[in-house]
């Protein structure tokens, strides 16, 4: 038979086939025999969401108590960490470099323009020549009318011309060269005042001009640049943020009916949001004292150990120890969650994801945050409620 001969043959079988079906309506009809020579036709794939699991055991999913802890989001943050603001108005003159650049300790980080504060202690520096000048001069005068005294300036023609010492008027000298050296005294310590004024002033000018070089304290990263190069700036305006990246923290909002069971120095677990959802020990360091008054947390900070793999502005989930009565079947204050076997939890992207068998019995991946692990099974605080059937073993 040749193909057009068989193409026909085809054609008419599917046409008989839907008049059998407009004829008795809501029956399912098998599709028919494909012809000599074609291959036989594929069945439905998966709907949507649905996804072709490997052969494994179906289980159901139950709801209880696993360990005593309670699982709190936290962020990852560093535990030395400054942001650089600008002291002063002006332009920004300088960046050393951008996010994730390593700086030593007393590196120039940022610069901002100084010409008009150089100009400033030239003139500075020039007064305080003047007012020492001044000082000089004033010592001077002092130790000449010490040495040798002004004559008493008054009287008649005759007393200014020819003054006679002898005629009884010692007296009156006295006063004159008394009052003469303590004129000449303020002078020096007008002069004085003069000086030290001018070094002040000298002094907070080069506080200024410290003032527009950001240095970094410690040896760390830039995780932030707030400006660049020719911004201008304004007091208070951040310029960048440094941080020391070789300890870190979690820094976590625990709800206050959980901050009770958190002392400073108490050991706890944190779940690293990475591929591989690694647990790592951390150890309480620091419980604010106050709680916020809108959300009514307190804020933990818990640090991890040196090497960890976490990154600053990870997520990670946080064990939180729960205290209180004894649920049934559980733990100590432990809360009722699905529980699953680790072995039916499939990694799909860095995404915990799970077989769930759907009402049609085909298999469908959902999506998971998990819990607290404890041996082979895992807890999951969202993505089933319980009840279901999922894949273990694929």
């Amino acid at each position: 038979m040749t193909t057009q001969a068989r193409l026909l043959v085809a054609s008419c079988l599917l046409l008989a086939a839907q008049g059998v079906a407009a004829q008795y309506p809501g029956q399912p009809m098998a599709p028919p025999p494909p012809p000599p020579g074609f291959p036989a036709a594929a069945g439905p794939g998966p709907g949507p969401g649905q996804a072709q699991a490997p052969a494994g055991n179906w289980v159901t999913v139950e709801r209880r108590a696993l360990g005593g802890a309670a699982t709190v989001g936290g962020t990852v943050v560093p535990v030395e960490e400054i942001t650089f603001t600008a002291q002063m108005p002006g332009s920004v003159q300088f960046i050393a470099g951008a996010e994730g650049d390593w700086f030593e300790q007393g590196k120039v980080l940022a610069v901002l323009d100084e010409s008009g504060l150089l100009a400033q202690r030239q003139a500075a520096l020039a007064q305080i020549r003047t007012a020492e000048a001044a000082y000089r001069n004033a010592g001077v005068q002092y130790d000449r009318e010490r040495e040798n005294p002004t004559p008493k300036q008054g009287g008649n023609m005759m007393s200014q011309m020819m003054p006679m010492p002898f005629m009884g008027d010692d007296g009156d000298n006295k006063v004159h060269r008394g009052a003469t050296l303590y004129q000449y005294r303020s002078q020096i310590e007008q002069a004085q005042s003069g000086v030290v004024a001018a070094r002040s002033q000298l002094e907070g000018i080069d506080a200024k001009l410290k003032d527009t070089k950001s240095v970094s304290p410690f040896a760390g990263y830039i995780t932030h640049k707030h400006v660049n190069q020719g911004d201008t700036v304004q007091p208070g305006q951040p310029l960048l943020s440094f941080a020391k990246m070789d300890q870190l923290q979690v820094q976590a909002d625990v709800p206050t009916r959980l901050a009770g069971t958190l002392q400073s120095g108490a050991a706890t677990q944190v779940r690293l949001d990475d591929v591989k959802q690694t647990v790592v020990p951390a150890r309480v360091a620091q419980v604010f004292p106050m709680a916020d008054a809108t959300r009514h947390t307190v804020r933990v900070k818990f640090d991890l150990k040196p090497g960890t793999p976490a990154k600053a502005g990870m997520y990670a989930d946080v064990m939180i120890p729960q205290a209180g009565g004894r649920d049934a079947g559980g733990p100590a204050g432990a809360e009722a969650l699905p529980i699953i076997p680790m072995a039916a939890v499939v990694w799909r992207g860095g995404l915990p994801m799970v077989y769930v068998q759907d009402p049609r019995g085909q298999p469908r991946l959902n999506l998971l945050r998990l819990g607290e692990q404890v041996g082979d099974e895992v807890a999951v605080l969202t993505g089933l409620q319980g009840g279901e059937r999922v894949l273990v073993g694929q």
